[in-house]
């Protein structure tokens, strides 16, 4: 009898044992970091050619914004610089002709001056010709003034072409990542405005199974270790993988809201996130199981 009870006791600690040896250390959901692309800029969406679960690459065309108005803008301010070129060519002309008008009369200044010392000019013709110097030089100088004022307009209309292209580049929206289409807010047709959301995207090729420890577990948990992820492989099977922890919360926090005992909701746990692989059988929001 005695026997008999000592066996039954031992059974029941093994069992217990190997209840304690089949729970997890840690539970918790698989997410990924999510990108929202928005609009930049306020217009009709003409192209938006993707659908929910495409994948697409960094620098991907997602969308684009109606660029009419723009393209017509960037057209005319062109149009406005070659005129103003043409304007520089034509004053640069005007240069070169006062310039050698003045060749010319400085060759007959110098002649008269010559003649006046060898007291064969008058006074007359020396301050004619010297006063036709002057208005020469000062129509050379006022001329030349004129292409200070041609490169201010050329540098207002450069500034306004910049705009009008900065503008119209952020009318093609890209991916800023490579990735998968989450989410679509708008479709092909709709008024597009500065910040209203367009697309969703994100990653998942790796998923990150966010967990919550106890301050007992911490000291035994270290960034880059290699742990084993629990997935639901039937009601009653679990399939391994292989994960690394990537981040370890620095603060403390109440258990989440989704513990359903109060109990256990009001302990303090730590937040942790392990990244794994995913070879297609992770999804969003899936459960998962840590062990460390």
């Amino acid at each position: 009898m005695k026997f008999q009870y000592l066996f039954a006791l031992t059974l029941a600690v093994l069992m217990s044992c190997n209840e304690k040896d089949d729970q997890s250390d840690a539970y918790g959901n698989f997410e990924t970091e999510e990108v929202i692309m928005s609009s930049e800029m306020a217009g009709k969406i003409i192209s938006f050619n993707i659908e929910l679960g495409d994948h697409v690459k960094k620098g991907d065309s997602l969308a684009i914004v109606d660029t009419t108005q723009l393209s017509l803008q960037i057209k005319q301010l062109n149009v406005q610089m070659d005129a103003i070129g043409t304007k520089r060519i034509n004053l640069s002309a005007q240069v070169e002709v006062q310039k050698e008008q003045i060749r010319n009369l400085k060759i007959q200044q110098d002649r008269i001056h010559k003649l006046f010392a060898d007291k064969a000019a008058t006074q007359q013709q020396v301050d004619e010709v010297d006063g036709q110097m002057q208005v020469l030089e000062k129509q050379l100088k006022s001329t030349n003034t004129q292409f200070i004022s041609i490169n201010s307009e050329i540098e207002v209309l450069k500034a306004q072409l910049a705009i009008a292209e900065d503008r119209l580049s952020k009318c093609f929206i890209t991916s800023l990542m490579d990735g998968v289409v989450l989410e679509k807010y708008v479709e092909l047709g709709e008024l597009a405005a500065p910040g209203k959301a367009v697309v969703k995207l994100g990653d998942l090729s790796e998923l990150d199974l966010r967990v919550y420890v106890s301050g007992a577990q911490l000291p035994n948990i270290k960034l880059a270790q290699q742990v084993e992820v629990l997935i639901d492989l039937d009601k009653s099977e679990n399939q391994a993988l292989t994960g690394e922890v990537c981040w370890i919360s620095s603060e403390a926090e109440f258990t989440p809201k989704i513990i359903q005992t109060k109990e256990e909701r009001v302990k303090l746990v730590y937040a942790v996130k392990v990244k794994v692989k995913n070879d297609g059988r992770l999804k969003i929001g899936m459960p998962g199981e840590v062990n460390f």
